[in-house]
């Protein structure tokens, strides 16, 4: 992967996403020659802070503890409120209510973490001599493209299976190199053959 040029202004047409902004979108251009030209501080914001706080604490057993007792407590009331209308609609308020909300708050922490194990995937592949860098941030590709990717690697496990078991592997760079030779080398027995005929 290339690293951006100082030059380039971020938010351009031709910028990859994942190299828009520049420490937030606070500066019009690249700071460094570094590809990632964010200072990285540890900081998260008030609700980054809430939303991870209170993901963990739904999570475990005393918040599954507490919504036990609480279904308890209601449905021991029913009798006292002859299993009224308003008695139901005290319960389905309320799990509405606490539901909508948790929604946007799991999908905060769930979008997070999915970043966070993007990027220490694109780690991975760019610190790998042999990995191919064209995958890093392969999830800013559209489903069609996707849909590509996924057949050619189904077609590189197929391959493997036919030619050497588990233990053979390529890089999309490496399976274009090795489709090159072949072509290459096809065309020169066929260019014999003619010769020899």
């Amino acid at each position: 992967m290339k690293a951006a040029s100082p030059e380039r202004k971020s938010g351009s047409d031709d910028a990859p996403p994942c190299l828009e902004a520049d420490a937030g979108g606070k500066s019009d251009r690249f700071r460094s020659r570094s590809i990632l030209p964010v200072r990285l501080r540890g900081r998260r914001s008030v609700f980054d802070r809430f939303a991870g706080r209170i993901t963990q604490w739904v999570g475990s057993p005393w918040a599954f503890l507490l919504a036990m007792v609480a279904v308890v407590v209601w449905a021991a009331t029913g009798p006292l409120y002859h299993f009224s209308e308003t008695w139901q609609i005290v319960i389905n308020t309320g799990t509405t209510i606490v539901t909508f909300l948790m929604v946007f708050i799991i999908q905060q922490s769930q979008n997070k973490d999915s970043l966070a194990i993007h990027i220490k995937l694109n780690e991975l592949l760019a610190a790998h001599e042999l990995a191919s860098n064209r995958v890093v941030a392969v999830e800013d590709l559209d489903e069609g493209e996707l849909e590509v990717l996924r057949r050619f690697y189904c077609e590189l496990s197929r391959r493997a299976a036919t030619n050497g078991g588990v233990k053979e592997s390529h890089s999309l760079d490496e399976a274009r190199e090795l489709a090159v030779r072949k072509r290459d080398i096809r065309a020169r027995r066929s260019g014999a053959a003619e010769a020899a005929a």
